[in-house]
């Protein structure tokens, strides 16, 4: 008799954004003359720039032709795209990246819950909590994590490092730890990270012989300079951390899907190089991003591509002013919102993040994430995303405000 992956058992109920969608389902079903205005999940609304519809179209009429058709793409992606990588979102910042370090995939999401492959099961990781749920969901799949405490929401063997107001979300280092995840700018709480700050954490991983896990999905966001938009603008990062980026949320592609992860090849136990085990493992279990897909990927960089995707990341960047300043002027204690497209808030009243979620939802209509779902230190609070249309978010300040 087969058996399962009991590990999977141990994971408290239905991932966090089903659980949300059922919630809403039930809600649109007994209320269908409420017009619902969701800024929970961060998915873009904006549609996809010029530049990459031509890009697009362009390798779409490429496959069509038996000289310009191309099947499986090469293992790391194609060159074209890890070539502009390089250069422009790391050479152009000092950073010492080379297109073979570069591997493309399917999106962001994929790679930081597929990374934790390569590590044994006996590495202690470390989270930032709350914290983007895939990293320890994954990882507790993978039976890293220990047991579930149902009272305190954690996992017996995972280091959870508070991010809170008290310590302006910027958590202190862990005294032991095998792998840690950062994600700046950050998810849920929209908050950063400096330089100076950042390179404490590499220092401390080069000291400890730990690795970083370094999500950048939301780098396009950042507006002041002393935020970094890689970890590898740190000294000796190349020896200690993976960066993993997403087209996601900088270009609009959460229906087209791409993402890199960078592996540095100074990052090594012993004689082993992560490297060396990532390309294996993508290798073997992944096929490749569409070629079509790589060409609207390299659009991105190109200088049409550029200008009209600062307009987009500008069109988001407002919302979330729009709902940092909307909140804040109606009395609500509010984070983030400046160099990310997440506002983070205080939850009124000692009110639990479910509690003001479905108070939200009943009487504004308005959908968002509660907090507690991305960890314990998340609950009294609440997230808001900026990637709504101007119209419903405008409205949607309106409705919280009018509560």
């Amino acid at each position: 008799m087969y058996s399962i992956n009991e590990n999977y058992q141990k994971l408290p109920g239905s991932y966090l954004f089903s659980t949300i969608a059922k919630k809403v389902a039930a809600f649109t079903e007994a209320n269908p003359d409420k017009q619902v205005i969701r800024l929970g999940i961060g998915d873009v609304t904006q549609p996809l720039a010029p530049a990459i519809i031509e890009a697009l179209h362009k390798a779409v009429d490429e496959m069509g032709q038996a000289d310009t058709f191309r099947g499986y793409a090469p293992d790391l992606g194609y060159e074209f795209l890890r070539k502009v990588i390089a250069e422009q979102d790391y050479k152009a910042r000092g950073c010492e990246i080379s297109p073979d370090e570069i591997f493309i995939s399917d999106g962001a999401k994929s790679d930081s819950g597929n990374i934790q492959e390569i590590f044994g099961a006996d590495n202690r990781i470390a989270v930032c909590d709350p914290v983007y749920p895939v990293y320890v969901d994954t990882n507790v799949m993978a039976g890293r994590a220990g047991t579930y405490n149902e009272g305190s929401g954690m996992f017996s063997d995972v280091v959870y490092m508070p991010c809170t107001a008290e310590n302006a979300f910027v958590p202190a280092l862990p005294r032991e730890a095998d792998i840690i995840y950062l994600c700046y700018p950050n998810n849920p709480t929209g908050t950063t990270i400096t330089k100076e700050e950042l390179q404490k954490w590499v220092d401390y991983a080069c000291e400890h012989h730990s690795v970083i896990i370094y999500d950048a999905a939301y780098e396009a966001y950042i507006s002041r300079p002393e935020v970094p938009h890689s970890i590898y603008e740190c000294e000796g990062a190349d020896s200690c951390a993976i960066e993993i980026r997403s087209f996601s949320k900088n270009a609009g592609f959460t229906g087209l899907r791409l993402g890199f992860t960078v592996i540095p090849k100074k990052l090594k136990v012993n004689d082993v190089t992560l490297h060396s085990l990532w390309a294996r493992r993508h290798g073997t279990k992944f096929n490749g991003a569409p070629y079509i897909v790589q060409r609207a990927g390299e659009a991105v960089y190109s200088p049409e591509g550029k200008a009209q995707l600062r307009d987009q990341v500008g069109y988001y960047m407002n919302n979330a002013k729009i709902i940092l300043e909307g909140l804040k002027s109606a009395g609500y204690e509010v984070y983030g919102g400046v160099d990310a497209p997440y506002i983070w808030l205080k939850t009124p009243a000692g009110m639990t993040s479910w509690d003001f979620f479905d108070r939200l939802l009943e009487k504004a209509n308005v959908v968002g994430t509660p907090g507690s779902g991305f960890g314990p230190s998340g609950e009294g609070y609440f997230r808001l995303t900026a990637f709504g249309s101007r119209e419903n978010t405008e409205a949607a300040v309106e409705r919280i405000k009018q509560m």
